[in-house]
């Protein structure tokens, strides 16, 4: 009684203290897929195939090889695309704003904003913020390594180290690290923009999933149209049951594995919904239905890495989905029915009550556990009745994850192999997460500076041209303005080739004044006579100059025959290769 006592309060206290603080809505996912696009994790710290519906996280880098395009969806209601040859580092997530960095590339964001948020995409150039709902794309110009800031909707602010300005829709923005800006009317869309607003399209439809999904969930709603249907259940109202399914053996949590993320194991569906049914809600089967999906009521939506009762014994691991009501035991607070485990003694807690779906034929799912860690865990098909009787007893269950250590193939939910050509370039993998945290932190404030933090901004120096602009194609009419003594700030670039290349380009923007006369200190310093012993085509001093020009300003007698020293001085030094009667001095020498 005592046990179960503690247990209630532990309970209790989660229920108080956590529910205003913890409505964690989750992370981001690879909602869209082509190519081999690749990502590095913060578990694994290393590359590995994507996989459609794997977790992101702050920390991450995804990279996006020739041919490839990839989607992310974050929890609120906006997407990030990107295109092939693109690489971009997740710097900041939380509740209601988000910070990445393009390296290179080209994004496309498509924010649905809370609000009270912001979404931050920086680039080597310049940061970009929207603080309301907006569409809008960045594009790093691959022949002239400046920023391109295009807007659809709404608007954004965009900033460099010599000002700001803000993008309405309908305009383009190009700037460089520190040039003035040039503002011009977007071109006719290309093949990029015109996929995006396909796929915009398909998100805004509205069908029955947006009625019956709480209001977090939204988002989500395309998925669930595109691939099942809403029932109405007595005891649970409105449920979803999916129509594309892996065949009549097809349980929930049955198609996919389990990868380690964030110092637990997170469920990856193969299924193309498999995201919201996965990690919120419950699972119950309905005869003549089949498995029906039970969303969250409103305001009760917490992100799980899936909601399921785990049994671990010496031979097999094995899991079941948790039905509406039933306690998931985790590592946080997962909403009303769950127990955070971190907070409590788990050798004190009894589970009493065998799960409902484990009743279900199939409803369990049974693998080899030294197979669970492993890129291809081993499903082990077993009678029902050894199911119920053997593996899920009140002795197996247990609350929470099973202890098996991760392995190197659990970090990545694909073991495909990637081609060395499609692989990140090196000047991608040498990109420092927390060297880029340091240059660009996170802001929020709306009159704050990101590129120059605790300052606020002049207006960005700008040029109007009335000739649309394609982003990302063609070259800006910009100027290269460098404030007198100040050195260029360093900035993270992609790498070595885009810095030389960016070299290049400067003195053509470069104001060049090239009919300056030197002075006679600067040909002094520029003549370096102590490593030239003989100087044949010496340039006479200004002194030398003002004695050799005297006799040309003396009137000739025609009849009398100059002296062998009035010869020399109308003798003009520059084309005589040698002065033979004058010795320099130490100093000339």
């Amino acid at each position: 009684m005592k046990i179960l006592n503690s247990v209630m309060v532990a309970l209790l206290v989660l229920l108080t203290s956590g529910y205003a603080a913890s409505a964690d809505s989750g992370w981001m996912r690879i909602s869209l897929l082509a190519g081999d696009v690749q990502i590095k994790t913060t578990d694994s710290g290393d590359w590995g195939p994507a996989s459609l519906n794997g977790p992101v996280m702050e920390g991450d880098q995804i990279w996006v090889p020739e041919g490839g395009r990839v989607e992310l969806q974050l929890n609120a209601g906006t997407f990030i695309r990107l295109d092939q040859n693109s690489s971009l580092q997740i710097l900041a997530t939380d509740k209601d704003s988000s910070q990445f960095y393009l390296s290179q590339g080209h994004a496309y964001v498509y924010y649905d904003g809370p609000g009270r948020g912001v979404i931050q995409v920086d680039t080597p150039d310049a940061s970009t913020r929207a603080f309301d709902a907006a569409v809008f794309r960045i594009d790093i110009s691959d022949e002239y390594q400046l920023t391109d800031v295009s807007v659809y909707k709404g608007s954004v602010e965009t900033e460099n180290q010599l000002g700001r300005t803000e993008v309405r829709a309908g305009e383009m923005v190009s700037l460089g690290q520190d040039t003035d800006g040039e503002v011009a009317p977007m071109g006719e869309p290309d093949e990029w923009e015109m996929w995006n607003k396909e796929r915009n399209d398909r998100i805004a439809e509205r069908g029955a999933s947006s009625r019956y999904l709480p209001p977090e969930l939204r988002t989500y709603s395309y998925d669930l149209d595109a691939n099942g249907r809403w029932v109405d259940i007595p005891d649970y109202g409105y449920c979803w049951t999916p129509t594309v399914i892996g065949g009549v053996n097809w349980a929930p949590y049955s198609k996919g594995r389990w990868i380690w993320r964030g110092g637990e194991y997170i469920w990856v569906s193969y299924d193309p919904w498999g995201w919201a049914p996965y990690h919120y809600g419950r699972w119950t089967f309905v005869a003549r239905t089949g498995w029906c999906w039970v969303p969250p009521a409103a305001g009760d939506a917490y992100w799980g890495p899936g909601y399921v009762g785990w049994v671990a014994t010496g031979d097999y691991v094995a899991w079941v989905p948790l039905a509406p009501g039933e306690i998931y035991y985790g590592r946080g607070y997962y909403g009303r029915h769950s127990v955070n485990i971190a907070t409590v003694n788990i050798n004190q807690i009894h589970i009493t009550n065998i799960y409902r779906n484990v009743y279900v034929n199939n409803g369990a799912t049974v693998v080899n556990r030294r197979t669970f860690a492993t890129a291809s865990p081993k499903h082990v098909r077993i009678n029902r009745n050894v199911i119920e009787r053997q593996i899920f007893t009140k002795n197996n269950i247990r609350p929470g994850m099973p202890s098996i250590r991760p392995t190197k193939q659990s970090y990545f939910a694909s073991s495909r192999s990637i081609p060395a050509a499609k692989r990140p370039p090196q000047h991608v993998r040498d990109i420092q997460i927390t060297h880029l945290k340091q240059s660009r932190p996170l802001v929020k404030a709306q009159d704050r500076s990101v590129i120059k933090p605790g300052t606020r901004l002049n207006p960005l120096p700008l040029q109007t041209i009335r000739t649309p602009r394609m982003p990302g194609r063609s070259k800006p009419s910009i100027r290269q303005i460098i404030p007198e003594g100040q050195g260029r700030p360093a900035t993270p670039r992609r790498g070595p080739a885009p810095r030389e290349e960016r070299r290049d380009v400067k003195p053509e923007v470069r104001p060049i004044v090239p009919q300056r006369t030197p002075t006679p200190k600067e040909q002094r310093r520029d003549v370096k006579p102590e490593v030239r012993p003989v100087v044949p085509q010496r340039t006479p001093t200004p002194k030398e100059q003002r004695r050799d020009v005297k006799p040309e300003v003396r009137p000739i007698v025609p009849q009398r025959t100059p002296t062998p020293k009035e010869q020399r001085r109308d003798v003009k030094p520059e084309v005589r290769p040698v002065v033979p009667q004058r010795t320099p001095t130490p100093k000339e020498q």
